[in-house]
């Protein structure tokens, strides 16, 4: 096989955006194996003459690092939102490589020992704060990658690493699979009564899609997946309770048997991760991803436990209200999983008279989006607007430029809909490029950064556009706090601008921050409305929105908290016995005890599908979800205390967010960061306040 030019090959164009239309599964191998090729005899040349100055070393390892990161960024995007299985058997085919180079990049000595002598050297007092950050948090990733192992425990720390990488792309596609595997055709409408309009007409249109004839959202037939826009209005609207627990237990034991078992892959992954931390001198994984983050183990577990304290007794109440209020209202026996999000559902309309459904024709993607950008213009004085992209990779996808002060500041991109056949499930924002002064193209001072943001919303039925539950509204604004903190930074130093260096604890900060927006009058004002005759969000409609934000908080606390305690136990105290697997661990159970008021069932297998800690970048690392959104309350009572209702105030301490949280990226501690814009240190109490937990607490 030729070797590619750059011009060739798609993923080594250089253009000023990836050309995601053009890259084939048949570009993969070819052009990561020659890019990989470049970057070793590169680093050859550095490794040879390795000058512990900022130029001589920190320079040359942006340049080399940026160019893996935008071609194998480029490839890992697309086998996440366009799967195929020639991509899948490209990427295994060169994943290896890729690891292999990262193991070499982490473990140079001669790189190593160029920063420490950069860190005690002459060049050390005149660094900037940012550039100093990068030279401890390069020196902290080396002894964490290996650098200080020799002969054995080198050879097998790699060979740890290599199996890790290949097992959670073999958990990824498994959970895929296994999600689009499951297909549940119904023919008689009366097995689905209490299904709302918009999900009949999503499962006619997906049983469409697959083939049936003479299809109607009334007449059906209708087809449901494991998706969640189609099986989540099953468990949460369907009176047919047979149907309810058949897709729970489906959506429950997701790749859990068969050649989708993802069982022995957790097994695998957890021995290894603890093999790997003993050879870097830790006594279990936890530590080893604590040690790059703001929380040590013993404060991230107290934190949970203060929560926990916080939360549980409501989560029983909640657990007493809706038994008595089920059995009420007809039904008989003991209130199971399945019956859950089905009697919260009837619960929640009964208390505040409000429906999902009532709500979702006044969030129409266009209309929220626009919201979404003017409240975005109003605090951080930023202005974004549609522009052209021909190299998307599906037509669904929207291309955005940034501009502040009148001047490009970055560009994003925008992948709403599900689609179960070839997408991963679940939200996701990351970077194409950051911003970097080294990186500026000639005549700039910087290159400009670029994101996407990836959901998985119900996509637009027929004529009608996509019209969003609330809580697709929040994920949409979850996910623009990620995109508006990689965009609006204004640290020049390409290895901490924007996400780039920010403790992984720290990251969910402006994510869950934005959230917050979407209960505030004028915000929703902006974008709700109905999408066929424009009328705002009525009044009363708006009043139990609010009224019910704090609906079952503590049950919802407690549900995050199990997830983040299970997390960190798997990672310090779990150990496998000969015989057993994870799901017949003490260990599991206890934290089962202390975090569940109804007992998982025995064929639970939700740990299969937990792809954030087995498949992404949470391992040990779950916990930081509520770490942050304990900074992101606190970050947003700045506003209460200013003013919701006054506009210049919110401009003002907005302002402020953005030249502080938004803008210092990793360049600066996040504890530092958050001081800097909040005066002090942060606390707990708005985010109990804001969860009406404050009264258990």
């Amino acid at each position: 096989m030729d070797k590619p030019t750059p011009t060739s090959n798609p993923l080594l164009v250089d253009s000023p955006f990836p050309l995601f239309d053009e890259v084939k599964a048949e570009d993969v191998v070819p052009g990561i194996t020659q890019l990989l090729d470049d970057l070793n005899a590169t680093l050859d040349d550095l490794e040879k003459k390795v000058e512990p100055t900022w130029s001589g070393l920190v320079e040359p390892l942006e340049r080399l690092t940026d160019r893996l990161s935008l071609a194998w960024g480029t490839v890992s995007h697309l086998k996440a939102v366009k799967d195929s299985e020639a991509l899948r058997k490209a990427v295994e085919e060169v994943q290896p490589l890729q690891v292999k180079f990262g193991l070499r990049l982490s473990q140079s000595r001669p790189l190593y020992e160029g920063f420490r002598a950069l860190r005690e050297g002459p060049e050390w007092d005149s660094l900037s704060e940012a550039r100093r950050r990068i030279v401890e948090s390069e020196l902290r990733d080396f002894v964490l990658g290996g650098v200080a192992l020799e002969g054995e425990e080198k050879e097998r720390f790699n060979e740890i690493k290599q199996e890790l990488s290949q097992i959670s792309t073999k958990f990824s596609n498994n959970l895929l699979d296994a999600t689009k595997a499951f297909k549940k055709l119904i023919k008689d409408k009366t097995d689905i009564n209490g299904l709302p309009d918009f999900a009949l007409a999503l499962a006619a249109q997906q049983a469409k899609a697959e083939g049936h004839e003479d299809v109607t959202p009334e007449e059906g037939p209708w087809l449901f997946t494991l998706d969640a826009p189609s099986f989540q209005p099953v468990l949460t609207h369907v009176r047919n309770r047979p149907l309810r627990e058949e897709l729970y237990r489906a959506y429950l034991t997701r790749a859990s048997s068969g050649e989708t078992d993802n069982t022995p892959l957790i097994e695998r992954t957890l021995a290894l991760r603890q093999e790997q931390a003993q050879l870097l001198g830790y006594p279990n994984y936890a530590e080893v991803s604590l040690a790059s983050k703001m929380a040590t183990l013993e404060r991230a577990e107290g934190l949970l436990e203060e929560l926990r304290g916080a939360s549980y007794a409501a989560a029983v109440k909640d657990m007493g209200e809706l038994k008595a209020f089920a059995a009420e209202h007809g039904h008989e026996g003991e209130l199971r999983h399945w019956d859950m999000a089905f009697w919260a559902e009837r619960l929640r309309e009964a208390k505040y008279n409000i429906k999902d459904e009532q709500l979702r024709p006044y969030f129409a993607l266009p209309n929220v989006l626009n919201g979404l950008f003017q409240l975005v213009e109003e605090l951080f004085g930023v202005t974004i607007e549609r522009t052209e992209n021909s190299h998307t990779w599906h037509p669904d996808v929207q291309f955005y430029s940034l501009k502040k002060d009148g001047k490009q500041k970055a560009f994003f991109y925008l992948d709403p809909y599900s689609r179960p056949a070839e997408k991963r499930g679940g939200a996701w924002m990351d970077e194409v490029v950051g911003q970097s002064r080294l990186m500026a193209p000639a005549g700039e001072s910087v290159r400009l950064p670029v994101g996407h943001m990836v959901c998985n919303q119900t996509p637009p039925v027929g004529d009608q556009p996509s019209l969003m539950t609330f809580r697709e509204v929040e994920t949409l604004f979850h996910e623009a706090g990620h995109c508006l903190q990689h965009m609006l930074t204004e640290q020049d130093e390409g290895l901490v601008s924007g996400i780039r260096g920010i403790e992984w604890d720290a990251v969910e900060l402006p994510s869950q921050f934005m959230e917050n927006w979407c209960y505030h009058r004028d915000t929703l004002n902006s974008f709700a409305r109905h999408y066929e005759s424009n009328e705002a969000l009525p009044e009363d409609l708006y009043q139990k929105l609010v009224a019910a934000r704090t609906y079952r908080s503590g049950s919802d606390m407690l549900r995050q908290l199990h997830f983040s305690e299970l997390d960190l136990v798997l990672h310090s105290r779990y150990r496998p016995q000969p015989g057993a697997t994870v799901f017949d661990s003490e260990e599991v159970k206890r934290v089962a005890e202390r975090t569940t008021i109804l007992k998982p069932l025995p064929e639970d297998r939700f740990l299969c599908g937990f792809s954030h800690i087995f498949a992404g970048g949470y391992a040990a690392g779950y916990f930081s979800y509520k770490w942050a959104e304990v900074l992101s309350a606190d970050a947003f009572s700045a506003f209460e205390e200013a003013g919701l209702e006054d506009r210049s105030a919110v401009r003002e301490t907005g302002r402020r967010f953005r030249d502080t949280v938004l803008a210092l990226g990793g360049g600066r501690a996040p504890a530092d960061v958050f001081k800097d814009f909040r005066g002090r240190e942060p606390s707990t109490e708005p985010l109990l306040r804001h969860n009406d937990l404050l009264q258990v607490a």
